[in-house]
């Protein structure tokens, strides 16, 4: 857990393909565990994967290896929610934004059923997800208010200096010049 935790750092400064790197690792190793906490260290660690996969452009990689691992964890969980926005993400980085935001609404499905302490981790990253692929679709007014939504959201639960805070931030800038 504590090189799983050292990845989402490298994501929170920009260090995408050593956070690749470190959740490949950690993945790998998660598969030789035995027991309980097998199948929740394998996901947080193809999440990151995914995660910094897509932050490096390669988004058809990152839609193959988000898909793998939702076919891969079955249960319905915090890591569902994070692991479904992969591949809203890597749709809307491929232009695919019909099928980002299809993503995004089963994400938002996902994260109405869950209970609060498990959304928390993803605050504001349904919103996010819905609002780019909104603003691919030229729907800016829609895309403008799920991105102040998910801004706030982020803010509130992060502060304005999180990595998911900054991403609204330049969602909402591109949106205005759009």
């Amino acid at each position: 857990m504590l090189r799983s935790n050292r990845a989402q750092t490298l994501i929170a400064l920009g260090r995408h393909a050593e956070c690749e790197a470190e959740c490949a690792a950690v993945a790998r190793a998660a598969d030789r565990v035995r027991g309980p906490e097998r199948p929740r260290m394998t996901a947080a660690a193809r999440n990151g994967q995914i995660y910094a996969v897509n932050a490096q452009g390669r988004h058809p990689e990152a839609e193959r290896l988000a898909r793998e691992a939702l076919d891969a964890h079955r249960t319905a969980d915090r890591f569902t929610l994070a692991l479904r926005l992969g591949p809203a993400r890597s749709l809307n980085g491929q232009a695919r934004h019909e099928e980002a935001l299809a993503e995004a609404e089963r994400a938002g499905k996902l994260s109405r059923r869950l209970p609060e302490e498990q959304r928390r981790a993803e605050t504001g990253a349904v919103e996010l997800a819905m609002a780019g692929a909104l603003l691919g679709l030229g729907r800016d007014t829609e895309a403008r208010s799920r991105a102040v939504v998910a801004h706030d959201a982020c803010v509130a639960a992060f502060g304005p200096g999180y990595c998911r805070t900054a991403e609204a931030r330049a969602l909402l800038d591109r949106i205005g010049g759009a």
